[in-house]
This record gives structure tokens, C-alpha cells and sequence, in this order.
């Protein structure tokens, strides 16, 4: 399948990213951008404006990006998956479950692509860690330590913190969503996800009404009867060392991720100091490219992506059983792997 119509839904940071590598790797594409407000202005780099899905539909798209805020996500993804067109859903897929696994079904029916934005998987750094990991390179994992943080109004400088998405409850902000990248990475590394622990809550001064602070307790699904694998997840909006780091403790030593500095270190057993086993300075565009080239891919060879519909609906809902666990002042809340899966094809 030649692609050549392409549609960008929504024109804040993210869209305009997409925008711009849609135009790099497909230059003689037709792309057009769906704006919520109507606009005589043409974003430069794209053939023109739509600013009513219906519009958007009779343009036929192969192609669609659904990057505006979370909480208008599956609408306008089930009216273009309806049609047949390969979507790449920024993430989390929603703000909530409610017609989540429709999409998919939708998705499923007519055999298109379903790609999650959880473009972080695509990071070599993040993937020699789950390699190396795999290989046993230290052992038994044993306990894992995972932390993401960065201050809310440093994101982007150059904007107003208190009117972005992540600051407002209405679209799909709070730390939660905003950094669930951690969330799916994590799945995906050491396996379902069988109960969580959690409390969230606002801790700073910052003009939001949403949490900037969520701590989460959460158990693996055991691989032996005998071994029951538990990680300590700290997201915030709130420290000054941007920080995104994942540890994995094994009986052998111990193997860490900076998500920051693209570099994975081992500490081994009876060893003085941290031991640098890879390094890959990350691009800005890079994991986003990576994420294209495997959205087209998909799309023109009816393959499944790296991370699915389905990844996608896993990760809100442990994010759904994190937010019910603070509500009920920590209680666990388990049998997460028995929830409803689908596979997209």
C-alpha cells in the first residue's frame, strides 16, 4: 500500500512533532491537521486545515495521529478507525476506560493498525536494558526501583504550566497519565502486573488540580510459586533533578537505566562502583521516528507494532486500579491479570 494521505488530529507540541516527521519520512504525502477551532492559517509543512471530523473522513487518511489531550482520544479515533485508517494513538490511549476496547474491536474488524504512543520502547537504551535483563545478566531479579520526575513549569519553558494538558483533570493531566510511560515500560520488561498499592496526591504549591506526586507499590505476576517480584514506582511533578531512572536488583548485582542520559550501568556482586555496559545518547526525534517507521511498516505490510491497542488498554488499567487503591487509602487491589484482553489481529 502506497501511503500517501496522512492526518494529524491536534496542534499543540506533540502534533506539531508528528507533523514535522510525518513531512520528513514521507515528503510527497497530502497531510492535513484537524484543529478543534477553525483556521485560515495553514501549518506550515502540512497541504491544509480541517476543523470537523467529518471533513477529516471524506479525506480518506491511511494514516491518522490522534495527538490532542487524552480525554478526546477515542471519539475521534473509533469515527477514523471506522473507515479503516492505521492509527497511532498518543498515549495513555484515554483518561478513562470507557470505549477503549470498542476501539480495538473497531481496529481488529477492519484489520488497520493500532499503534500506543509509548514511544519509549523504542529507545535503544531501554531495550539493551530489557535484553540484558533477559539474559540473565544479573541473576534472579530479586526487587526493582523505578522513579520519573521532573518540575511541571520546566517542561516547556516557553509556555504557561497552568494551561497545558498536563495541569488540567478535564484533559487527561495529573502525573499519573502524563507519565505512564513507566507503567507500560515496566509491563513490558518483567511481565503482567498481578495487584498494585498506591497513593497519589497534590504535595506542592503549583496552580494545578491534579496530583503532582503518585507512589505505587505493585507486584509482577510470579513466575514460580516461590518467587513474587515487586517494584517501588515513584512519579512527580515536583523535584528539580529531572530525573528517569529504573533499577533492577538481582542476586548477581544489580543493573540500572538512566532514561536521561541514554546509559545502562551493572553493579556486580562484590564490585566497588557502577560499571557503564551501554551508552546511546538519545535524539530528540529519535524513539518518534522509530515509532513512524514502524507505524508505516505496519500499515503497509498488515504487521502488528511493538506497542499495540491492547498494551495500551493494559496500561490504563492498572492506571485505573492505581487511582481506585489511593482512593481507598492503599488497599491493594489485585487480580489486574484476569482483567479482559484482546489481541488486535
Amino acid at each position: 500500500m502506497l501511503i500517501n494521505r496522512i492526518l494529524i488530529v491536534g496542534f499543540g507540541s506533540i502534533g506539531k512533532r508528528h507533523l514535522r516527521l510525518a513531512r520528513k519520512l514521507i515528503p510527497n504525502a497530502d497531510i492535513r491537521v484537524l484543529r478543534h477551532q477553525p483556521s485560515n492559517d495553514i501549518p506550515e509543512q502540512s497541504n491544509g486545515c480541517f476543523s470537523s471530523i467529518d471533513d477529516a473522513i471524506l479525506f480518506a487518511p491511511q494514516i491518522a495521529v490522534i495527538a490532542n489531550p487524552a480525554s478526546f482520544h477515542i471519539p475521534i479515533a473509533k469515527r477514523l478507525a471506522e473507515i479503516g485508517v492505521n492509527l497511532l494513538v498518543e498515549k495513555p490511549l484515554s483518561n478513562n476506560l470507557d470505549g477503549v476496547a470498542e476501539l480495538i474491536e473497531i481496529c481488529q474488524k477492519h484489520d488497520s493498525c493500532l499503534l500506543t504512543g509509548f514511544n519509549l520502547r523504542y529507545l535503544p537504551s531501554l531495550k539493551h536494558f530489557r535484553d540484558s535483563l533477559g539474559e540473565g545478566i544479573i541473576g534472579k531479579i530479586l526487587s526493582v526501583r523505578c522513579e520519573v520526575g521532573q518540575y511541571l513549569p520546566s517542561w516547556r519553558s516557553n509556555a504557561n504550566y497552568q494551561k497545558g494538558v498536563s495541569a488540567q483533570r478535564n484533559l487527561g493531566g495529573g502525573a499519573l497519565l502524563e507519565l505512564s510511560h513507566e507503567i507500560d515500560y515496566l509491563r513490558w520488561i518483567f511481565g503482567e502486573i498481578e495487584w498494585v498499592k498506591a497513593s497519589m496526591s497534590k504535595q506542592s504549591s503549583l496552580e494545578i488540580d491534579v496530583e503532582d506526586t503518585v507512589h505505587i507499590i505493585m507486584s509482577f505476576m510470579p513466575k514460580t510459586s516461590m518467587h513474587k517480584l515487586i517494584a517501588a514506582v515513584s512519579l512527580d511533578f515536583i523535584r528539580h533533578d529531572t530525573t528517569r531512572i529504573c533499577k533492577a536488583i538481582g542476586e548477581n548485582g544489580s543493573l540500572r537505566w538512566n532514561g536521561i542520559t541514554g546509559e545502562v550501568s551493572i553493579y556486580e556482586s562484590g564490585a566497588k562502583e557502577w560499571r557503564q555496559v551501554f551508552s546511546h545518547k538519545h535524539k530528540p526525534d529519535e524513539s518518534y521516528l522509530a515509532e513512524w517507521k514502524d507505524l508505516i511498516f505496519c500499515a503497509k505490510e498488515n504487521k502488528i507494532p511493538l506497542v499495540t491497542g491492547e498494551d495500551g488498554l493494559k496500561a490504563l488499567q492498572i492506571i485505573e486500579a492505581i487511582s481506585k487503591s489511593s482512593r481507598a487509602e492503599g488497599q491493594v487491589l489485585g487480580t489486574l491479570v484476569s482483567l479482559p484482553t484482546m489481541s488486535l489481529k
